[in-house]
């Protein structure tokens, strides 16, 4: 192994330790690893899959008894909120959908809308508190990002859900499955099947 491929598997398994056991999203996580390694800024970081696969060790090496009843607590808190915002097409990625979730993680939810603020007037209809900030989308636009505490009676706390508000035209697109041929998210229909192969 070169050195710049185990300096970037050290960098990985360093984040992936960061994901797991303080809940961060893998941008941070790797901005993170750099200091706590102590190189600099610019040192070229390992990429989401790569990191993806060392969360997925750490995983099974230290949560292997916890970890499964929380991914299945917060996919089931996935689809009830998938329910609720059935109008927005809501599709589930990040952690909870590609199954290396723990009680840390968020709830990513991308809703497809034909008015950017009909979402948001569904939240204030339901009187549900949330925040709203930004995000780069998929065409490099700022796209807005609604946050909310939902509780989740199984894990006994509030789980944070965030919706990004998305047009309804990049539904399309969504779709397209990543360099493994994984999809990188699914309707409410694939959750559940998840959901039914997890309790198998």
């Amino acid at each position: 192994m070169d050195e710049f491929s185990s300096l970037s598997q050290e960098i990985a398994a360093t984040a992936a330790r960061l994901v797991v056991e303080e809940g961060l999203e893998y941008g941070p996580a790797k901005q993170r690893a750099l200091k706590v390694l102590g190189l600099p800024k610019r040192t070229a970081l390992p990429g989401n899959d790569e990191l993806e696969e060392q969360v997925r060790d750490y995983l099974a090496l230290f949560c292997a008894d916890t970890q499964p009843a929380e991914l299945a607590a917060l996919r089931e808190l996935a689809a009830l909120w998938m329910e609720r915002l059935a109008e927005f097409r809501p599709y589930l990625c990040g952690a909870v959908w590609r199954g290396t979730a723990t009680r840390l993680s968020n709830i990513h939810l991308q809703l497809f809308c034909d008015d950017s603020k009909s979402a948001e007037i569904a939240l204030l209809n339901w009187r549900v508190d949330y925040e709203v900030g930004s995000i780069t989308g998929p065409r490099g636009q700022p796209i807005d990002v609604l946050t909310l505490a939902a509780p989740c009676k199984t894990l006994g706390e509030s789980v944070t859900v965030a919706l990004s508000i998305l047009d309804f035209d990049d539904v399309r697109g969504a779709l397209k499955p990543d360099a493994k041929g994984r999809s990188e998210r699914g309707d409410l229909g694939a959750l559940r099947k998840l959901l039914k192969e997890d309790s198998s």
